[in-house]
């Protein structure tokens, strides 16, 4: 079984190579591992290092977009490149932990449901800005109203699936509107979706952080367009 594991990157020249390496590093048993790097059109020495770490393992694919066009688009272009059985989204900054692609992984194996979030707020505190803690409430909340879920992270980038699970799903997004995209889309469905603790290191807009709340303002828009509009 194949696990493709796409990492949607932009400017990340500081963290792309370490989360690589700790990708390569994360051992799944049987499951052989495909990684995809889906750059977005970075404008620093992203590209240049990605250049580097594909030359060194060419078994990594990469698609490199001439423009930024956003998380959504990448992560849409890194879904069609792969090859695999199972589908999981990593973040290329140093918040998420790819050692918890195991937790994440047993819901599946174990046929308990074919998608699975990593949820930051399930059994522990996140050390969260109010506004960001908040926003994230406010979200997630908005999605179990509409849809008629139970997740306590909507908004989470650990987002791990069955390739089933995604057929006859159509995603429009660009940016950071894919996370509530997908998931109403899923919920619509009718998938379960089981939230697994994952660990968490947030880091500030100083350190690189890209989401604004104009994006809030888009998953809010989308939310609604998905629930309201075929």
């Amino acid at each position: 079984m194949i696990l493709s594991i796409i990492i949607p990157v932009y400017n990340e020249a500081e963290t792309i190579r370490t989360v690589v390496d700790k990708v390569r590093q994360v051992d799944l048993g049987d499951i052989q591992k495909e990684i995809i790097i889906s750059d977005d059109g970075s404008s620093d020495q992203t590209g240049v290092i990605i250049e580097q770490i594909t030359s060194q393992d060419p078994s990594i694919k990469l698609y490199s977009s001439p423009t930024n066009l956003g998380k959504g688009a990448a992560v849409r272009l890194g879904m069609a490149l792969s090859t695999g059985e199972i589908i999981v989204i990593q973040d290329a900054d140093l918040e998420l932990d790819p050692n918890d692609l195991i937790h994440l992984l047993q819901p599946i194996l174990q046929s308990q449901a074919d998608v699975v979030y990593g949820s930051r707020f399930k059994d522990r505190n996140v050390d969260l800005p109010r506004r960001a803690f908040l926003a994230n409430r406010l979200l997630t909340s908005l999605t179990n109203l509409l849809f008629g879920g139970k997740l306590t992270d909507m908004e989470t980038a650990y987002k791990m699936f069955r390739r089933q699970a995604i057929q006859g799903i159509r995603l429009r997004s660009v940016r950071f509107d894919f996370e509530p995209e997908i998931t109403a889309h899923f919920l619509k469905k009718g998938e379960k979706i089981i939230e697994v603790p994952i660990r968490y290191n947030p880091r500030s807009k100083s350190q690189g952080k890209k989401i604004s709340w104009i994006d809030g303002f888009d998953a809010v828009y989308t939310l609604f367009r998905c629930k309201f509009i075929k």
